[in-house]
């Protein structure tokens, strides 16, 4: 699950990067995010996570990153219809570029509460300084209702099949990790709509469909790689500083829909995942991954909790390196 912005991800931001923005680059050792996703445009790299209005950086070389202004300036005005004590904290973006547009998929959420939505907002730009720049926001895409969906409408992935039909996977505990067709615009649920579950783990069955649950899991993302897709996920729990267990696990795919299994041919549906980054003594835990193709090479980014600064959640980017057709990264130092 996702706290309300927890003393890291507030509190640090705040004392680390000051009120104003595009200020001087930090390396990635001293990056304070959660729940990274990456794009390229014009040569420079930028990131979107967690935080409040969404938070924006940018860097020439994914080594130094300058703190920008927030995609919202004002937040969507449908989100308190969504979650009552919504303050504008925004969690775990997505970002795509799809014919001539940005797209920015995003959650609005209470904390262990699936009272969630997913909305999605487009921009022709990324350069801050361009005078086209400039975020529309198109309201929701995919809600979850308490009491009527046993799922979690946050952690929006999308990804285009080899058809180029658009799939949105998203979800956080409860019943799994969901997948639903998209129309071709992009902005709403396919109709007739199509459905699947993608990952799940096993969940107590003595509990209220309000309980989250202890079937930890969340943050799908699917990657396209040589007649795979493969679906990362995180098991276990983020946003707990040094007590964090966070790690990510990855299952593929012949074809976007699933069933996706593990190297063992466990399927994910039952449990099943390979496990591809974990914590350890200097990292309290590492998940929340996003994965891409940039200039020919394959790369893993993500957040760890740092030991060292009370478990302030770092930016972690890692090459991704392929045996026997599946992911490996070099473990956290």
């Amino acid at each position: 699950m996702k706290t309300v912005l927890n003393f890291w991800v507030s509190l640090i931001i705040s004392f680390v990067y000051g009120s104003a923005f595009a200020q001087k680059a930090l390396p990635i050792s001293e990056t304070i995010v959660h729940d990274p996703v990456m794009i390229q445009q014009d040569g420079t790299y930028y990131l979107f996570c967690t935080g409040h209005g969404i938070s924006m950086f940018s860097s020439k070389d994914m080594k130094e990153w300058t703190l920008l202004k927030p995609v919202f300036e004002t937040p969507p005005t449908w989100a308190t219809g969504v979650a009552a004590d919504f303050k504008d904290h925004i969690w775990a973006p997505d970002v795509s570029y799809h014919n001539g547009q940005y797209y920015l998929y995003y959650s609005v959420s209470s904390f262990a509460k699936n009272t969630s939505a997913i909305g999605v907002a487009t921009n022709k730009t990324l350069n801050q300084s361009d005078k086209n720049y400039k975020w529309e926001d198109h309201g929701i895409v995919v809600q979850s209702v308490p009491n009527r969906d046993l799922w979690n409408a946050i952690d929006p992935n999308l990804i285009f099949d080899e058809n180029n039909t658009p799939w949105l996977s998203f979800g956080s505990f409860w019943n799994g990790l969901k997948m639903v067709k998209l129309s071709a615009d992009l902005l709403s649920v396919a109709k007739p709509e199509e459905w699947y579950t993608v990952a799940r783990r096993e969940r107590s069955f003595n509990l209220p469909d309000t309980d989250p649950g202890d079937a930890a899991l969340e943050a799908p993302f699917v990657f396209k790689k040589d007649g795979y897709y493969y679906l990362f996920l995180s098991w276990d729990y983020c946003c707990r500083g040094e007590k964090s267990t966070y790690k990510v696990v990855v299952g593929r795919s012949k074809t976007v829909q699933g069933p996706y299994v593990d190297a063992a041919g466990k399927s994910l549906n039952d449990g099943g995942g390979t496990l591809v980054i974990e914590g350890n003594k200097n990292w309290a835990g590492a998940g929340h991954n996003s994965t891409y193709t940039f200039n020919g090479k394959d790369y893993f980014v993500f957040h760890a909790y740092d030991n060292a600064k009370k478990g302030a959640p770092k930016l972690k980017i890692k090459e991704i390196k392929w045996e026997n057709g599946w992911p490996k990264v070099t473990p956290l130092d």
